[in-house]
């Protein structure tokens, strides 16, 4: 595995406490005083997904990641109600809230569920308060399961096509050992017309990761989702961004978006890429987070002489970790 597919060693790491009482596992790289980007991950990633896009940005930005509850070092939820959209917007209000202090804004950046857990943020007044501009990479806002592509397009029951889909994001079963089979089967499914074998190989290390369970749990979120009236209500300056060729979440999804939001400030369709565009191109995503910061970030406010942020009075638990 080469450089950029390998772990970033974070600056510092941070525990933050949700509404719930879940516990959120944060790092963050870069430059203590740049300004300030958030990465919320997808479903069944976790913050080491972003370590092509974080290098890129560390040398100029505040890099602030995150494991969205029941993935990577984040703690699962206790309860039956400790899985949804909702609840992931608590989690991101957490996070903003507990590194961020009052007045200082970030790029939001979110792939996949990371993005739907923006969406379903959006209406926050912390929130609000502390977002500069959004990129949505690879996500949708509902109706997953009609549009997914993973099932060749000779299978044209719709039928057929919801059940698979459904199957395919709800299956408890585990996946087991890295394999060249896992390797080729997610270079087929979320990866884009010529993946080279590093990408699939980073890919299927990163989802085998997740425990089925959590897996599950989560699919099945993804397959009642319904976001609309949320992105509708996404007041702040929002980038989309897609891969041609993405199975999961098609640019039918990206381009509907686009056409919904209140302050769309472009589309971003990457030809041959799927639906892992911030490891199959790490480049351009970082180069739109930079055109994001540039053109509608604030200048940094309200941070502690040692250039770290606090939370507010109000705000949730966080407990810091230096690297």
């Amino acid at each position: 595995m080469t450089l950029p597919y390998e772990a970033v060693p974070p600056r510092r790491t941070v525990q933050v406490v949700s509404a719930d009482g879940t516990r959120i596992h944060v790092e963050e790289f870069g430059r203590a005083d740049g300004p300030a980007v958030v990465l919320a991950h997808g479903w069944t990633c976790s913050v080491l997904f972003w370590a092509p896009v974080v290098r890129l940005l560390a040398p100029d930005f505040r890099v602030i990641a995150y494991d969205q509850r029941g993935h990577g070092r984040s703690a699962a939820p206790r309860a039956r109600t400790g899985h949804g959209t909702g609840v992931l917007a608590d989690d991101l209000e957490a996070v903003l809230q507990a590194v961020l202090p009052e007045g200082e804004r970030a790029v939001l950046a979110g792939h996949s569920m990371g993005g739907m857990t923006i969406m379903a943020a959006s209406g926050r007044a912390a929130v609000q308060r502390r977002t500069a501009a959004v990129l949505l990479a690879s996500t949708g806002s509902g109706r997953l399961l009609g549009t997914t592509e993973v099932l060749p397009p000779r299978f044209s029951s719709r039928w057929l096509r919801r059940f698979f889909h459904r199957q395919l994001l709800t299956s408890r079963l585990p996946l087991g050992p890295v394999t060249p089979l896992s390797r080729a089967a997610f270079a087929y499914g979320v990866l884009g017309v010529a993946p080279t074998r590093e990408q699939a190989a980073f890919t299927a290390r990163i989802v085998h990761a997740c425990k089925a369970k959590q897996r599950a749990a989560w699919g099945r979120v993804l397959a009642v989702l319904d976001l609309d009236a949320e992105i509708a209500a996404l007041a702040a300056p929002t980038a989309v961004l897609v891969g041609t060729r993405d199975k999961l979440t098609p640019r039918v999804h990206a381009r509907g978006m686009a056409q919904v939001l209140p302050h769309c400030v472009g589309l971003t369709e990457l030809s041959g890429l799927g639906h892992m565009t911030p490891i199959e191109d790490p480049a351009a995503v970082a180069a739109v987070i930079r055109e994001l910061n540039a053109v509608h970030a604030l200048p940094k406010s309200g941070v502690d002489a040692d250039g770290g942020a606090a939370a507010d009075q109000d705000g949730p638990v966080a407990e810091e970790k230096s690297a």
